[in-house]
């Protein structure tokens, strides 16, 4: 790669934590390989669009965003502009016929090879470049060696243990584009949290498409807890967190081992997507209504501090109002701590694009303000209860954008949940004791106690 250090990359990243991962994957890659990383994509002579392909909000995001930067390749340095991901896997032939500003793109398998990507297509510098596509395969794995510059702030990190799913909702269209389940070595997953802690890193969260289904592509169904026994002995590390876990596959022994160890926190991501069991099959859901309230009740039951967020789908095919209905009583009741509310895509190359999208786009959206309303009463209801309490917040530092010192009690997820809006100073990455003073419906407000002298 003779050119390598005489080129700036941008790197643009979009969508969810795993995309995030492939994000710093791809920018590690890059500098070890003598490319020079700028965060200004106007001075880059290659941009890279990291792109999200989940539902349509999402991938117009991506296409509007390959459209702005397409616009430097007038106004700006840029030379090569590329769209990796999801998008890029999903739709590569479109991609490259309607967007003729994009010179290649990137799935989801092969952005490991992003500078080789790169140096080539700068090699065919003034000559046609624009049908690269680089999709072969789905799913690429990262391990523990993988060179890597993290997004996130020094103190915590994701780390991704499997890429794909197994299951096969049908509304869903990440298997096609994200492969089947694929699980990283557990001693590698535990020499890169050792790793981390090494760098300073006191939070890891565990990211999967279906974190519970970890271990099982290669037929062993106690490999998650396993790996959780294992990477609670990291030195250094303080909070384990895990996200996206499956209702079906979130067992008693998960449950337990989450109430003895102290550094599994006690946060529960559990998509649930809908109550009413007619909806539930034409999902093509695991487990049905009984199922899911059983379960509630054993996760509250076995750990009784326990932060539950969850995932609703409202307007998919043939939900009756009856239906929602039942939806909102049922948030009513179980008083979820956070919920996130979409309304449904209706995604071609998925078993539900079969069906016929009956509810109207208005009544989605209808549908989805009121269950988000009837969460936001819940939601402060249960933030006003914490005023008076004192709690163990991480300090994440001070928002770029409020310009206030935040942090995070162990129920609230980086950059998905509400955060602790601090009044004192202390360092970003420190544990501190908080009184909680005041409550709106995502956030809580304290101030930071002092540390009471050792006698």
């Amino acid at each position: 790669m003779n050119e390598a250090s005489k080129v700036k990359v941008g790197l643009v990243n979009l969508g969810c934590p795993k995309n995030q991962v492939d994000s710093e994957v791809m920018l590690g890659t890059l500098k070890h390989y003598g490319f020079e990383l700028t965060e200004d994509p106007g001075q880059a002579q290659v941009v890279i669009i990291n792109t999200c392909g989940f539902i349509d909000d999402a991938k117009q995001e991506s296409i509007n965003t390959i459209i702005e930067y397409g616009k430097l390749k007038a106004q700006g340095n840029c030379e090569v502009l590329i769209a990796a991901g999801c998008l890029a896997q999903r739709y590569p032939k479109e991609l490259l016929a309607e967007l003729p500003e994009l010179d290649g793109v990137v799935g989801t398998g092969d952005f490991p090879k992003i500078a080789e990507i790169c140096d080539q297509v700068l090699s065919e510098k003034g000559r046609h470049r624009r049908n690269h596509r680089w999709t072969e395969s789905p799913t690429a794995l990262y391990g523990a060696e993988t060179p890597r510059i993290r997004l996130s702030p020094k103190h915590w990190a994701y780390v991704k243990i499997s890429e794909g799913c197994n299951y096969r909702c049908s509304f869903c269209a990440i298997p096609s584009f994200r492969g089947d389940l694929v699980s990283r070595p557990e001693t590698d997953i535990l020499e890169e949290v050792r790793k981390l802690a090494a760098e300073g890193v006191k939070e890891v969260n565990l990211i999967a498409q279906s974190l519970t289904s970890y271990g099982w592509d290669r037929r062993d169904r106690g490999a998650l807890i396993r790996l959780l026994k294992q990477l609670a002995g990291v030195e250094g590390i303080h909070w384990i967190r895990l996200y996206y876990t499956y209702p079906t596959d979130l067992t008693d022994e998960l449950l337990d081992l989450m109430a003895s160890e102290p550094k599994i926190v006690n946060y529960v991501d559990i998509p649930l997507q809908h109550i009413n069991d007619a909806i539930l099959r034409r999902m093509n859901r695991k487990g049905d209504r009984r199922l899911i309230r059983n379960l509630l009740d054993r996760i509250r039951q076995k750990v009784p501090s326990v932060a539950i967020r969850t995932t609703f789908i409202v307007g998919f095919p043939g939900e009756t109002d009856a239906a929602f209905d039942e939806l909102c009583r049922f948030v009513q009741e179980m008083e979820f701590d956070r919920i996130g509310v979409f309304t449904y895509s209706h995604e071609d190359g998925t078993p539900a694009f079969a069906l016929k999208d009956t509810v109207p786009a208005q009544v989605k959206v209808a549908r989805q303000a009121e269950l988000l309303n009837l969460q936001s009463e819940i939601s402060l209801a249960k933030n006003q209860a914490r005023i008076g309490s004192i709690q163990t917040v991480l300090v994440d530092g001070v928002s770029s954008e409020t310009r206030q010192l935040e942090g995070r009690l162990e129920g609230q997820a980086p950059e998905i949940d509400g955060v602790v809006i601090l009044e004192g100073a202390t360092k970003a990455g420190e544990f501190v004791k908080v009184e909680i003073t005041d409550a709106t419906e995502v956030d809580l407000i304290g101030r930071i106690l002092p540390i009471s002298p050792r006698r």
